[in-house]
């Protein structure tokens, strides 16, 4: 099979490359360890007809017209607009946090427990709401997210998130184009893909001397895997899911998505009823709900890695790879897992275009930038 790029994974930002290569002429060959195509963007129906997305919820938004109309060539979507809830002392509560919560809780002259500038994630959350809302609604969420004190995280983390002068309940509210793709994800990765040759369960690491020198290899895994973590592994976090079929109950949430804060409320980090996340029409004729828990944990190994860890010694260790990746003009290490970082899904597929128009003009020594 003769091909001039060799890509490893088929996640977003594999296939947008993929993709893009593909449609300029270029001839590609894309591998991935799992059995199916796009990586994490992936879902599946549970026998009651409810589709499941298989690494958790992936709410699709983006304000970028070119992004929009590049991912509506592989699926159409119908409109969601994610809106989460807290499970915050026995009810319901908005997140992002809203203002007139703080107003209820703590008075109506509230003020931040935190001024200057933060250090870490903990002061960066209080400079923005009293010290009795960080407690509720940040601190347990964060220690079992990351499973450190939340003092050990960096201040940039505080980018997720603010408080809601407003109320606005929407997770994501200036973005213009937001929904869940009609036909679901895994058939708009198998799109994306279409007519591009794709070899699955193959694990490149383990087999890369069965595969010819690429004009350029394309490696969207974890960096430190690919040198085989001889400068140290870096950490990431995973999820646990646990489902959970209610066959007598329709409905169980307010919304698709609750946060679950308060350590005294269990280990999970929130809970998922993937039925608020289906388009109506369809939901209603569902019998039951399906409700997923998710744990987060350390997984050691990298085909469960989800979430880059935001401290300074693994952002420094990282680093580290990205300079000896960037010495092997013949190598692009990208994506989340390759330039540990979190993208949201139109992050993904904005950085990939890029990355392949750079390919594309040529542009040597830029690959890692």
């Amino acid at each position: 099979m003769p091909y001039d790029f060799l890509i490893v994974g088929s996640g977003l930002t594999g296939a947008t490359i993929a993709r893009i290569l593909t449609d300029s002429g270029q001839k590609v060959l894309v591998l991935d360890r799992r059995p199916h195509l796009g990586g994490n963007v992936h879902d599946h129906h549970h026998e009651s007809g409810i589709r499941i997305h298989t690494y958790g919820p992936h709410y699709f938004r983006t304000s970028s017209e070119e992004i929009w109309q590049f991912v509506k060539r592989f699926t159409s979507f119908y409109p969601y607009c994610a809106a989460i809830k807290s499970w915050v002392d026995g009810s319901y509560e908005n997140w992002p946090i809203a203002a007139s919560y703080i107003r209820r809780a703590i008075g109506e002259d509230w003020k931040v427990s935190f001024e200057g500038v933060p250090s870490n994630f903990e002061e960066a959350a209080l400079k923005l709401m009293p010290l009795k809302v960080y407690e509720k609604f940040i601190k347990g969420y964060n220690t079992k997210q990351w499973g450190v004190n939340p003092s050990q995280l960096a201040p940039t983390l505080i980018k997720r998130f603010d408080v809601r002068a407003d109320d606005d309940p929407r997770l994501m509210p200036h973005h213009k184009y937001q929904g869940i793709p009609s036909d679901g994800y895994a058939k708009m990765m198998e799109k994306m893909l279409e007519g591009i040759p794709v070899m699955l369960n193959v694990d490149y690491l383990k087999h890369s001397s069965a595969f010819k020198t690429p004009k350029k290899l394309i490696y969207t895994g974890p960096i430190d895997a690919y040198f085989g973590f001889d400068l140290g592994r870096l950490h990431y976090r995973g999820q646990q899911r646990i489902h959970e079929y209610l066959p007598e109950k329709d409905w169980a949430q307010p919304c698709g998505q609750v946060n679950n804060p308060q350590m005294e409320n269990g280990p999970h980090i929130r809970t998922l009823e993937w039925k608020h996340m289906m388009p109506p029409e369809y939901a209603q004729q569902i019998k039951g709900t399906v409700l997923t828990q998710e744990i987060t944990h350390s997984p050691d190994d990298p085909e469960q890695y989800e979430y880059p860890f935001p401290d300074r010694t693994n952002q420094e260790l990282y680093n580290r790879y990205a300079q000896r990746a960037s010495l092997d003009a013949n190598l692009l290490i990208c994506g989340r897992l390759g330039e540990y970082r979190y993208y949201d899904m139109d992050q993904a597929i904005g950085r990939a275009m890029k990355l392949a128009m750079s390919i594309l003009n040529n542009q040597g020594g830029q690959w890692n930038a």
